[in-house]
Parts: C-alpha cells; structure tokens; sequence
C-alpha cells in the first residue's frame, strides 16, 4: 500500500492544504495569540516538512522536538483546548480539499498522536 504522503496527493497536497490550514488557524481568534510575531512563512515551511514526514513522504523535517519547540507556548497557556481547535482547522482543512474520511481521520490520528509532546506531559 502507497503512504498516506502519496494517497494524499504529494508535496502538491502537503503545500495547499498546509496553506489552508494557516488561513484558518490565522482567522482563528483563540489561537491567535500563539502565533503573534511568527513567521509565517518561515512556519509554513516547517509544518510542511513534519506532514510530509509524519504522512510518509521524504524527510527533510529539521526543526526542533515537539516538547522544546512549544514549551514557550505552554508557559503562554497552550492547553487540550488549543490543541483540540488545531485538529479541527486540520480536519475541516482535509475535508475541503475533498481529501478521501479515511485519510483524514489517519492523518488527524497522527497529529492527535503528538499532543502529549506538544503539551509536554
């Protein structure tokens, strides 16, 4: 079987929906605050290299661990909540890209998988 990286479509597929995803999470007022005075551009790219490898694709991903790349957002209050309106700009992202429920729910499976970390517990 062909990863979730191909099944989704390639490096075409990471890019729009990454994209997507930013412009929602952009218009998202209770998640905003943790993306004051970030790059975009720069986080764009880094959220694209760890889909590509967490999807199965080429790994090129070189930014920090999970744990020490959001510890700062801890200490601003990142909690379950924020993490929860993440998976759900993720999802609505995959399903307006008319992205196939089983891969969805794969992918949201993965990024769900990473809360711990991210939350560092």
């Amino acid at each position: 079987m062909s990863s979730v990286y191909n099944q989704l479509g390639g490096v075409a597929a990471i890019n729009a929906a990454v994209d997507v995803f930013y412009r929602k999470v952009l218009d998202d007022k209770y998640i905003l605050p943790f993306f004051e005075g970030v790059d975009m551009d720069k986080q764009a790219g880094k959220q694209k290299a760890f889909l590509t490898m967490v999807t199965g694709g080429p790994n090129s991903y070189t930014g920090k661990d999970m744990r020490e790349g959001h510890r700062h957002l801890i200490r601003m209050g990142l909690n379950d909540s924020h993490f929860d309106h993440i998976l759900c700009h993720l999802r609505s992202t995959l399903a307006e890209l008319d992205v196939p429920q089983s891969l969805i729910d794969m992918v949201i499976s993965v990024a769900d998988s990473t809360r711990d970390d991210v939350l560092d517990r």
